[in-house]
């Protein structure tokens, strides 16, 4: 959603604010226990939480990886319907170019269109687990709208009701058996691309992966405040939050990157996508009438 603006400091670190702030007291316990109550015993070398944190990083940067590249897939794939998209408008308004046009043409030329339009927006809800059906009233008809409300993946329907607008204009003449392969063509890509974006979806990053980098991640923050403790004294526990901070925003990351449908500040950008999909559809359609081109959401529905 967001895609140039500036992330807020207070969203970014309320992600980790009560891990900061258990961090912060157990340091503080830490130096109190070395320096006021003499327990020096308790200082470690600094090459264990060193050596553990090394190991940390490599399994991070690893997952960072991996969660980057499942979040720029996703984008990947929306750029696929974008092409598509304007593809499929071009094919239906070109190949249905005949010496007379009538009403039933261009009828159908808008509905079908218009259609295509519903089906990016109706994709990026359904990703997102919201109500795929809402705003379709802008783009289809009633007799549309009833026809998808029997079906639970509403963009399948759509592209249902694609298909049967092109078998109604093979059989009136409106397009050859080799425009028809071509146009099904064009909706085969958009299903496939439905389909990754489900795959991606439905998909759940290994749990046992995750949950053994953070009980490690843990570990090497439970054992860096006795490994820096008589070097730094009362200032370990700046530099204890500071290196624990690095590493727990970087763990936040991967995790927020690697659901790119969870609408989230750092998710895919589906409706400003779609919104520049309508805005080159309608144009190609001749439609005057042109979407306001989205801003970036605002974080302060997510700062909460």
């Amino acid at each position: 959603m967001l895609l140039k603006e500036n992330i807020p400091f207070r969203y970014v670190f309320g992600k980790i604010r009560y891990e900061v702030l258990f961090i912060t007291l157990y340091a503080v316990a830490i130096v109190l226990l070395y320096n006021n109550f003499h327990f020096t015993r308790i200082s470690i070398p600094l090459a264990v939480p060193a050596i553990l944190g090394t190991v940390i990083s490599l399994l991070l940067g690893f997952r960072s990886n991996q969660a980057y590249d499942r979040w720029w897939e996703a984008r990947h794939i929306w750029g696929a319907i974008v092409n598509d998209s304007r593809t499929l408008t071009r094919q239906i308004l070109c190949f249905t170019e005949v010496e007379y046009e009538g009403d039933a043409i261009q009828h159908m030329r808008e509905r079908f269109v218009k259609r295509q339009m519903a089906w990016c927006y109706s994709l990026g809800k359904n990703l997102r687990g919201l109500n795929s059906r809402e705003g379709l009233d802008r783009f289809i008809s009633r007799k549309e709208q009833e026809f998808v409300s029997h079906y639970t993946n509403v963009p399948a329907a759509l592209l249902e009701l694609h298909a049967r607008d092109l078998n109604k204009a093979l059989e009136m003449g409106w397009i050859n058996q080799f425009q028809q392969v071509e146009l099904d063509r064009t909706l085969s890509r958009l299903c496939d691309s439905m389909g990754k974006c489900e795959r991606i979806k439905n998909t759940v990053f290994p749990v046992t992966y995750s949950q053994y980098i953070h009980f490690s991640l843990l570990l090497f923050i439970g054992l860096l405040p006795f490994g820096v403790i008589q070097y730094f004294g009362f200032m370990e526990v700046p530099v204890v939050v500071a290196i624990a901070s690095c590493f727990l925003l970087i763990e936040k990351m991967a995790i927020h990157l690697q659901d790119p449908f969870e609408n989230k500040p750092t998710d895919t950008p589906m409706t400003a996508i779609s919104n520049t999909i309508e805005r080159d559809l309608r144009q190609m359609l001749k439609d005057q009438e042109l979407p306001e081109q989205t801003e970036q959401q605002a974080l302060q529905f997510y700062v909460l």
